[in-house]
């Protein structure tokens, strides 16, 4: 019937092999995807990109990695040209920041966008990590930086207007020091990425005031050095 072109749907498909009492076959020896995430938890780190738009309709990407143990979060740039040879820059740059922490990281998981490489690879390769790809079209594989990426949406670009490369950098630079200092994360016991103990407590918990607060004054600073 195949041949012929016609389609034979996956009910008729089971329904014959179940007939012949051929059962599916079991699953493969070896733990589940979530049960490697969670028992291999600080050794891995996450890459994604994400993309923004400008007021005047520019594109600009920005290239995240995220420990997953510490829930550390790393924006390494900024561009509206993610070429490979940028995302391999990042890389490097990454791992000059990571220093001696990086002997501690086993794997690297990233999606197959063509904009990584196999220099990008190499760079964490170099390092003994090991690179996991995730399945096409498969976006839970690598859920971790997909919700901080929804994370900083939610929580800053959504509610500012961004300028250009310049001002998106500023913005993300100080949204990732509140992030890793002061944010609490559920799966660390409420405590913040670079925290190993509950920070003291403050009278002013609007977080979104704050960021704007300290947003703008860096931009003030910026264009007084300009000037």
């Amino acid at each position: 019937m195949a041949r012929l072109g016609h389609h034979i749907a996956h009910s008729t498909v089971w329904r014959i092999l179940h007939d012949a009492g051929i059962d599916p076959a079991p699953r493969r020896s070896g733990p589940t995807w979530r049960q490697f995430l969670t028992a291999q938890a600080q050794g891995i780190i996450a890459a994604d990109f994400l993309h923004l738009d400008t007021v005047l309709g520019t594109r600009l990407y920005a290239l995240a990695f995220l420990e997953h143990g510490t829930r550390r979060l790393h924006i390494t740039g900024v561009t509206a040209h993610p070429t490979q040879a940028w995302t391999v820059q990042q890389a490097r740059n990454l791992t000059v920041d990571l220093g001696p922490r990086t002997e501690s990281l086993h794997f690297l998981l990233r999606d197959r966008d063509t904009k990584y490489c196999r220099t990008f690879d190499s760079v964490f390769q170099a390092d003994d990590l090991h690179v996991i790809k995730s399945a096409p079209q498969a976006p839970r594989m690598n859920a971790y930086c997909e919700r901080v990426i929804g994370t900083i949406r939610r929580e800053v670009l959504d509610h500012i207007l961004i300028l250009g490369e310049s001002h998106v950098r500023q913005v993300l630079k100080i949204y990732e020091e509140h992030y890793n200092r002061h944010r609490p994360h559920q799966a660390r016991g409420q405590l913040p990425p670079e925290a190993q103990q509950n920070p003291p407590a403050v009278r002013n918990l609007d977080t979104y005031r704050l960021l704007r607060t300290r947003v703008l004054g860096g931009l003030i600073n910026e264009h007084r050095h300009v000037a």
